[in-house]
C-alpha cells in the first residue's frame, strides 16, 4: 500500500507541523523508513492542553446529555471498524505484529468506545439521608483536562481504552502517541472529526517523552494523567504530577507468573504458552514470561514449551495474513538486542537455553521464540524481558509456588493451572497480582477491571472501575426550609 510520506499532530481541531521538527518512522521487519511524523515540542503541548481546557469550560462536551456524547464515542468505535483494513497494515508496518493480529488489535480497540459508551449514561450519584431539613447528594463530574501517554506495543488498543473512558465521562483529551508507533493514532483524530466531537475533544501529538511527555505529565492545567509503560518513566511522570496534586493512572510493568500443578491439563496449557508470550512478540505488560510448574511435570513442560516455540513462522508481519502459528518482529532492533542480553546473561548464571535466544540471520528486528530453563534467584526470573522469551522454573510444595511468583517486585497479573478449584481459589487469594486467570491465560475482557499492584502501577483500567478514574466526586448539602 501506498503510505503517506509526512504525518501531522492534531491540535484544536486542525492538522499542524511539530516545533521540533520531525521523526522518522521505521518499518521494525526492514530497517527502512516508513514515514516522517511531526514532532511535538513544549508549546505544541502547551497548544494542546489549551485547546482541551477550552472545550471543557466550554461544555460542549461535558454538559451534553450522557446519552448522546455516549452515541458519539460508540461511533468513534466504528469508524476503526470501517477503516480497519487500512489501520492494520498501517499498524503492522511501523510495529512489527502479523498482519492478522492488528486485525484484533482494532477490533478490541473498536469494542471499548462501545462498551464506554454504553456505560456514559450510568455514572450516576446518589442521594444521602441526613434526616429531615436536608437534601443531600453526590454528582461525578469529570476532571477536565485527560493527558494520556500511550505506549508503542499496542498503540491502537491502548489508546481507545483510555480515550473511550474518558470521552464517555466528559473530558477532553491530549494523547501523546508514542514515537516508534505514532502513524496509526491518526485515525482517532479522524474519527473525532467524522463523528462531529467539539474542537479540542480530541487532540493528538507525537514527542519524545522526555520532551513533549514531561511537558504533558507537567503542564498545570492537565488535570489527571493515564500513562502505560516502563516503571522508571511512570516514576517520573508520578513526580512531576505530584507538583500539580494531579491523580494518575499507571500501568506499568510486569513479570508476570503462571504456576502449573501436577494435575493440570498440559494439553490446554500449549494454548496458554502460545498466546500467554508469544502473541505480539511477548511484547506485553501482562505476558506469561514465567511458568512456575511442578517439579514432576517440569521436563514435560519444557518438552512442550520447545514445541510451541518452535512450531512458530518468524517473518514480517505484513506477509502473516492468516491467523495461525507465526510471530512478527519486535518493535525495534534495540529491544530485540536488550532481550537477547538477558537470555545471554541467563546463560552465564547457570540457566539452560532450551530453544530461540538467537536473533534471525535477516534484516529487521526478529527474534526466536525463546524457552529458558532457570532457578527462582537469576535475574531472568525477576526481570521484565518484554520479549518472546518464556522462563520455566520449578516447585515442590504449593506454599513454595505462591512464593516464587510473588517473589518480584511486580504484580499485574497471575495465573493458576489445576484441576482443583479450592487449591485455584486460595491461590488466588494468595496471589499478588490485580488481575488472576484460573486455566485460561487472558482470560476476561473489557468488561473486567485491569491493574496493578507494586511496581505495576495502580488505579484500573476496563471495566466500570475505569470509569471512576475519569470522575471527580462532588456533594451537594441543602438546608431545606
Amino acid at each position: 500500500m501506498q503510505i503517506a510520506p509526512y504525518w501531522k499532530n492534531y491540535i484544536d481541531g486542525s492538522w499542524c507541523d511539530g516545533g521540533a521538527g520531525r521523526i522518522a518512522v521505521s518499518d521494525p521487519a526492514t530497517g527502512e523508513t516508513l514515514a516522517e511524523h511531526a514532532l511535538a515540542d513544549a508549546g505544541d503541548v502547551d497548544r494542546a492542553v489549551r485547546a482541551a481546557r477550552a472545550c471543557h469550560l466550554s461544555g460542549a462536551l461535558s454538559a451534553m446529555r450522557p446519552i448522546e456524547r455516549g452515541r458519539l464515542v460508540q461511533a468513534m468505535g466504528r469508524y476503526l471498524i470501517e477503516n480497519k483494513d487500512e489501520i492494520a497494515q498501517i499498524l503492522t508496518l511501523e510495529q512489527g505484529k502479523p498482519l492478522w493480529e492488528s486485525h484484533i488489535e482494532i477490533d478490541g480497540a473498536a469494542l471499548y468506545f462501545e462498551y464506554y459508551g454504553n456505560q456514559a449514561s450510568t455514572v450516576e450519584g446518589r442521594s444521602i439521608p441526613l434526616g429531615a431539613g436536608y437534601f443531600d447528594w453526590t454528582e461525578n463530574e469529570p476532571f477536565g483536562v485527560s493527558a494520556q501517554i500511550i505506549p508503542w506495543n499496542y498503540p491502537v488498543e491502548m489508546t481507545a481504552r483510555s480515550l473511550s473512558a474518558a470521552l464517555a465521562t466528559g473530558n477532553a483529551c491530549v494523547i501523546k502517541s508514542p514515537e516508534l508507533t505514532p502513524l496509526t493514532n491518526a485515525w482517532f483524530a479522524r474519527a473525532a472529526e467524522a463523528v462531529g466531537l467539539p474542537r479540542g475533544a480530541v487532540n493528538v501529538l507525537c514527542g519524545l517523552g522526555r520532551d513533549a511527555g514531561a511537558a504533558l505529565a507537567g503542564h498545570p492545567h492537565v488535570n489527571q494523567i493515564v500513562f502505560t509503560g516502563s516503571v522508571p518513566t511512570g516514576v517520573a511522570i508520578a513526580t512531576a504530577a505530584a507538583q500539580n496534586v494531579v491523580p494518575c493512572v499507571l500501568e506499568l510493568g510486569g513479570k508476570s507468573a503462571a504456576i502449573v500443578h501436577a494435575d493440570a491439563d498440559l494439553d490446554a496449557f500449549e494454548n496458554d504458552i502460545r498466546w500467554g508470550i508469544y502473541f505480539n512478540a511477548g511484547q506485553v505488560c501482562s505476558a506469561m514470561s514465567r511458568v512456575i510448574v511442578h517439579e514432576s511435570r517440569q521436563a514435560e513442560m519444557l518438552e512442550r514449551a520447545e514445541k510451541i516455540a518452535k512450531s512458530l513462522s518468524v517473518g514480517p508481519g505484513i506477509e502473516r495474513t492468516a491467523f495461525g502459528a507465526n510471530m512478527g518482529a519486535m518493535v525495534s532492533d534495540g529491544q530485540r538486542d536488550r532481550a537477547l542480553g538477558l537470555v545471554s546473561a541467563a546463560q552465564e548464571q547457570g540457566a539452560r537455553l532450551v530453544t530461540g535466544g538467537h536473533a534471525l540471520n535477516r534484516p529487521g528486528a526478529f527474534l526466536e521464540p525463546t524457552v529458558v530453563a532457570a532457578t527462582p534467584e537469576m535475574d531472568i526470573a525477576r526481570t521484565e524481558i518484554f520479549g518472546p522469551v518464556l522462563t520455566v522454573l520449578p516447585f515442590r510444595e504449593d506454599a513454595e509456588a505462591i512464593e516464587i511468583a510473588n517473589g518480584t517486585d511486580y504484580g499485574l497479573v497471575a495465573g493458576v493451572f489445576t484441576a482443583d478449584l479450592d487449591r485455584a481459589t486460595r491461590a488466588a487469594r494468595q496471589l499478588r497480582a490485580g488481575q488472576v486467570f484460573v486455566n485460561e491465560w487472558y482470560a476476561g475482557g473489557v468488561e473486567t477491571p485491569f491493574g496493578g499492584f507494586g511496581k505495576s502501577g495502580y488505579g484500573r483500567e476496563k471495566g466500570r472501575e475505569a470509569l471512576w478514574n475519569y470522575v471527580q466526586t462532588k456533594n451537594v448539602a441543602i438546608r431545606l426550609g
